[in-house]
């Protein structure tokens, strides 16, 4: 659908999300302009973002989506005939779009974008960690001083990335750029040999990378031939000391195997996100010296959250101007996205 021309005068926009997470999203200054391009209607409370969704939809023309706004099914979109755009002012909108936003042809944008770069930023601070056998040291420290910090040799360091995604491009332009002299490899089955190396990667198979590899990263979508794709098998062919990180999706390694792994001190593991995300209390991940646990935050927290509203509302902008979205999300990309 098209936008509305300038003459149409100012659209009904609606901003769904969490109320915890409204205010750090979409804090004073970006929602004034947003304001100033649309008649903003009123947030929804917390107990009305469920019950009365469908209802406060009726009138808006644009939905500004965050964490915590459900999701569009048929029956809510039969309630809001007059939208025709939503922008998403958060990552993955794989929870929120469902096959009747495509059949209305509802323009969908997202913040991934914006989320992106803390993930990066994250994701290249753990690989520098890692490289550092950080855990391990970390854990003999008590013992003395311990030696050989850095894992690599003369060679450098080989990194291997898998999934070529935004986030992974942006990890390997972190490392491609950086003085350590790491190798890269990388695995992506829609990435051709002349495109990884125009990454500055070595593109490989699965298996290859995992063999050579000292460092692991994951950066591939959680879709049914990715789940579990870090089984036994191949978490076996990582070198004795390797470490794998995953800010990914806690789907595409297999825990069992990993905590194994783990368990035998063979590998270190450096996990954002885990499968069953929280893990159960007890489990053998939460206490491993080896193993580095964090809920979740490798995405923008506090103030960098401001970045997705931010992003969100320029959306809007480009949007009412007939412009073409940075953050464009079309039905056949959905089943290659996080």
């Amino acid at each position: 659908m098209t936008a509305p021309s300038a003459r149409a005068g100012r659209p009904t926009a609606l901003c769904v999300m969490n109320p915890e997470a409204a205010p750090l999203v979409l804090p004073a200054e970006p929602r004034r302009r947003l304001a100033e391009m649309v008649r903003l209607l009123p947030d929804l409370s917390g107990a009305q973002i469920h019950a009365g969704f469908p209802d406060a939809l009726a009138e808006a023309e644009i939905l500004v989506s965050g964490w915590g706004c459900p999701r569009l099914t048929t029956d809510v979109l039969k309630r809001a005939p007059r939208l025709r755009a939503v922008m998403h002012a958060a990552g993955t909108v794989k929870p929120l779009v469902s096959e009747a936003v495509w059949e209305r042809s509802i323009v969908i944008s997202s913040a991934a974008d914006a989320n992106a770069g803390p993930v990066v930023a994250y994701t290249t601070a753990l690989i520098t960690l890692a490289a550092r056998r950080t855990l391990t040291m970390a854990a003999r420290y008590h013992t003395g001083w311990p030696e050989q910090a850095f894992r690599s040799g003369g060679d450098g360091l080989t990194v291997g990335v898998i999934g070529a995604s935004r986030i992974g491009r942006g990890v390997i332009s972190q490392l491609v750029r950086s003085d350590a002299g790491y190798r890269i490899l990388l695995s992506d089955p829609y990435v051709t040999a002349e495109e990884a190396r125009s990454l500055g990667t070595e593109r490989v198979e699965l298996e290859e990378l995992c063999g050579r590899s000292a460092v692991v990263s994951v950066h591939a979508p959680l879709l049914p031939e990715t789940t579990g794709l870090l089984d036994t098998k191949l978490l076996a062919l990582l070198p004795d000391g390797a470490a794998l990180i995953n800010t990914a999706r806690g789907g595409i390694v297999d825990t069992d195997a990993l905590t194994r792994e783990c368990l035998s001190g063979r590998l270190e593991a450096y996990l954002d996100v885990t499968d069953p995300e929280p893990l159960p209390p007890g489990h053998p991940l939460v206490t491993l010296p080896n193993v580095l646990l964090t809920p979740h935050i490798a995405g923008a927290q506090g103030t960098e959250v401001r970045r997705l509203g931010e992003y969100a509302v320029a959306e809007v902008a480009r949007w009412l101007a007939g412009d073409p979205l940075q953050g464009r999300i079309r039905r056949e990309d959905l089943a290659r996205l996080a």
